[in-house]
């Protein structure tokens, strides 16, 4: 009987399941004992490329080229893994083998990592499929039992296929004819665009235009306090007539003209009020549990955790500490027979304070069925994320958050409602009407699990004084208080993911919400990475907590609208494609069906670009009152390449070695006559760089070295901002994270020696890290630096002495030594 090949999607995976499965001997990259020989890959090994003939140069990006329609695409290896790839091409081919095994993570991309290696590799052999949903011992041998079948798996393969080559077609194809359009007037401006990064651009763009365009409106509130025997209350005067119309600014409460406000107060003030109180019941169940989405969003708005890294530390939890079951999931709920596995895990948490909460659960026959947590109609390929039941031993700071987050809710989700008294109440004086609001925790219910009790202990309490039967209110002082309108918030990465989900609108009702996700943007586990692309790209850019659309990014949208290419910049379009994916996994669309409507797509966006011509661009543009450096006149007006003075019409180009200028950048550059030193040039090598700006003699911009040699001696102004913590090299001043690097307060006055850029091999460094930098001397692991020779890697970031950063690779694992090759026998006469 023959061996069966088990590929896993990486080698620390592929160990845990020889762990699981028995006895094995460890080969350099391989396991092996009677019945399995076991390896992995190191994610994707293969990837996409243009058939021969039709890949062209940077420099040649022409639309006569397009568009590129392949209707077979090619593989190649990806170079750095491709010794892997061989490696796994010769067990595949080994005659003993005779069956293999997917075991690479459980969802769309470790589909396809898997499916291209076996394309690649040719074989016929029977293949069958591995589903993990937790990575502890038992669950893995529990898999083994239970495999799926290859024809189970095609419509996941199906779409797996068509979710790469349909980006590849809209990726390829679109940002060589959006670059090839951008650089008509000259130079090479790369103009990226995605099947799911543009329309996800598209919602950042339009928020920062509603806030570019936003004017204030002033307007009035008047409060009342009034006193009744029992002691005071406060109450807000508002319009019981009103009605909500077209216009966003209008509410109840507020009054437009400042004379109405002040007759309500003269006639008010001193006048004994009428009390109507209305008291209610109000229940409120606890939060559905985890999906990843919603465990990003929550981990953002607690603890200013990103998306990406949320995900990252989801995936070493489950894969590494097997704490969590499967995190890129897009279930909240659990599969029907899991009661007991609830129950198991609720019974066995080592923190003291989970395990007693958790056991009242049981103890109180709360895990029961019930379709709100159990239901098998809610789960497709993986349920909610939720604690597996083992120890969480080692985990740092940021893990043990994540971690504890996931056990609560699993705990709070069996917990009953947690029940409220609601107290409207009203004061009408001389006809006015002043309204007050209480809210009191009856019974905790859930929000036990969170450490709130109730009648006064819970954070959400507002205990109104009582008031007697027929009792009337003294109003014993009127305030006026003028306030203005304010823009719409911007969005940061937990509205942003929620925005994602509903497909480009903000939901806050989470079954609604929840309803929504089947057609948002992306998938759970893409969504951080397409937030990372769109920062990487320069589109946008994260300032503390919010993320805001760059001048670059604004022009992508403004482009693509007056194009009319429209399906590329609606999120609500874009989600339909992902639910057709979805359909695509459920066996309910064909893969020619979805393909077509891309590939038509692809045409339609091609010829848009090329009819276009020479037309002008009309947006949403700015005018600067800053004096023209040539002429002493003005203002300065943008348009989509340049910004131009009226009065003599000398031009400044909007973009240089392909970064485009911010509106205050260009105001700084006009007054100044220099800026900088800024991050996200490119030179002609493809190379990102930093660099100051000046004007020269002909007040045109041009790169000036010399400044930012200069630039760091100049004292550093941390008014307003956080201090990220104690210099790990002077051991005096703080770390403050500046406009274009992080730095020690005593830098500038060459006390130290601390600093280091946010941006460094292409790359830009998150705040956690450098946190995790000057604490511990090291950062996570990180990927997608760019290397001189434009190659990608990863590498921790390291503290040396004198207060430089360096890289610190993982250690390569050794090469197997080379067999000997076998003497010839002797041959016998």
């Amino acid at each position: 009987m023959g061996k069966t090949l088990v590929i896993a999607e990486k080698p620390s995976v592929a160990a845990d399941l020889s762990r699981a499965l028995g006895k094995f001997e460890k080969h350099a990259e391989y396991f092996e004992n009677d019945k399995f020989v076991i390896s992995s890959a190191v994610g994707h090994l293969l990837e996409l490329i243009a058939p021969e003939g039709v890949e062209v140069k940077r420099g040649k990006w022409q639309l006569a080229n397009l568009p590129v329609l392949p209707q077979d695409f090619d593989l190649q290896p990806v170079e750095k893994t491709e010794s892997r790839l061989r490696v796994l091409r010769k067990l595949i081919k080994r005659k003993d083998v005779d069956d293999i095994i997917n075991a690479c993570d459980a969802g769309r991309e470790g589909e396809l990592i898997f499916r291209n290696i076996i394309r690649d590799s040719s074989t016929k052999k029977s293949i069958s499929r591995l589903w993990l949903q937790s990575m502890t011992p038992q669950a893995i041998r529990d898999a083994f039992a239970q495999l799926r079948t290859d024809e189970e798996m095609q419509p996941l393969s199906d779409a797996a296929t068509s979710r790469s080559e349909s980006d590849w077609l809209i990726g390829i194809n679109c940002t060589r004819a959006l670059t090839a359009f951008n650089s008509k007037t000259g130079g090479f401006q790369k103009t990226t665009a995605g099947r799911v990064q543009t329309p996800t651009l598209a919602i950042l763009v339009e928020r920062e235009l509603k806030i570019r365009a936003f004017k204030a409106r002033t307007y009035f509130e008047v409060y009342g306090d009034f006193t009744v025997t029992k002691g005071d209350y406060r109450g807000r005067w508002f319009d019981p007539a009103f009605k909500k119309g077209a216009e966003e600014d209008t509410r109840a409460e507020r009054i437009w003209e400042k004379e109405k406000a002040e007759a309500i107060v003269a006639k008010c003030l001193g006048k004994p009020g009428t009390i109507e109180e209305e008291k209610k019941p109000q229940t409120q169940a606890s939060p559905l549990l985890y999906d990843l989405t919603t465990l990003q969003r929550e981990a953002n708005s607690r603890f200013g955790i990103s998306a990406s890294r949320t995900l990252q530390i989801a995936q070493s939890l489950y894969e590494k500490f097997k704490v969590l079951t499967y995190p890129r999931t897009d279930s909240r709920y659990l599969p029907e027979d899991y009661i007991g596995n609830a129950k198991g895990v609720l019974t066995n948490f080592a923190d003291s304070t989970l395990a007693r909460l958790g056991a009242k659960a049981v103890e109180n026959g709360w895990v029961k069925p019930n379709k709100r947590i159990f239901n098998n109609a809610k789960v497709s390929d993986h349920f909610a994320i939720v604690p597996t039941g083992q120890d969480p031993k080692g985990l740092d700071d940021f893990q043990m958050k994540i971690y504890e987050m996931v056990a609560r809710r699993f705990i709070a989700v069996f917990y009953p409602s947690a029940e409220f008294e609601i107290t409207t109440r009203i004061t009408t004086v001389e006809s006015e009407k002043f309204r007050t609001d209480g809210k009191i925790i009856v019974k905790p219910g859930w929000l036990e699990v969170y450490g709130k009790q109730a009648v006064g202990d819970g954070d959400d309490d507002k205990v109104l004084v009582a008031i007697t039967d027929a009792e009337k209110a003294h109003t014993r002082d009127l305030e006026l208080k003028e306030c203005e309108t304010k823009p719409p918030a911007r969005f940061n990465e937990a509205t942003l993911l929620s925005a994602m989900e509903g497909a480009g609108k903000l939901i806050e009702d989470e079954e609604l919400r929840e309803a929504m996700s089947q057609r948002g943007l992306g998938t759970p586990a893409t969504r951080a990475s397409i937030i990372e692309g769109l920062l990487y790209e320069g589109y946008i850019e994260r300032r503390q907590r919010d993320l805001i659309a760059t001048s670059k990014g604004i022009s992508l949208i403004t482009l693509l609208r007056n194009l009319k290419a429209e399906v590329l910049t609606r999120p609500e379009l874009t989600g339909d494609w992902e639910y057709k994916l979805r359909e695509m996994e459920q066996g309910r669309m064909s893969r020619a069906e979805f393909m077509n409507e891309i590939r038509n797509l692809t045409v339609d966006i091609v010829e848009k670009v090329k009819g276009f011509g020479d037309k002008p661009i009309e947006g949403e543009f700015l005018t600067l009152d800053v004096v023209c450096p040539k002429c002493g006149g003005g203002p300065i007006r943008e348009d989509f390449k340049t910004w131009s003075c009226v009065a003599c019409a000398h031009r400044l180009w909007k973009t240089m070695a392909a970064r485009e200028f911010e509106p205050e950048e260009v105001k700084t550059l006009l007054t100044e006559r220099k800026v900088g030193p800024l991050e996200g040039f490119v030179s002609k090598m493809g190379r990102r760089f930093a660099a100051t700006v000046v004007l020269d003699a002909d007040h045109k911009a041009t790169f000036d070295f010399a400044q930012d040699d200069a630039a760091s001696a100049e004292p550093m102004d941390t008014t307003g901002k956080t201090p990220l913590g104690l210099c790990p090299v002077c051991k005096a001043g703080q770390v403050y994270e500046l406009e274009t690097n992080y730095a020690c307060e005593k830098q500038p006055e060459k006390k130290c020696t601390f600093r280091t850029g946010k941006t460094i091999l292409q790359r830009q460094i998150p705040v956690e890290q450098v946190v995790k930098l000057i604490t511990t001397g090291k950062t996570d692991l990180l990927p997608k630096f760019i290397s001189k020779k434009n190659k990608p890697f990863s590498a921790f970031l390291k503290l040396e002495p004198g207060g430089k950063v360096g890289f610190e690779f993982e250690p390569r694992k050794p090469r197997p030594p080379k067999a000997e090759k076998a003497k010839p026998e002797p041959s016998t006469p």
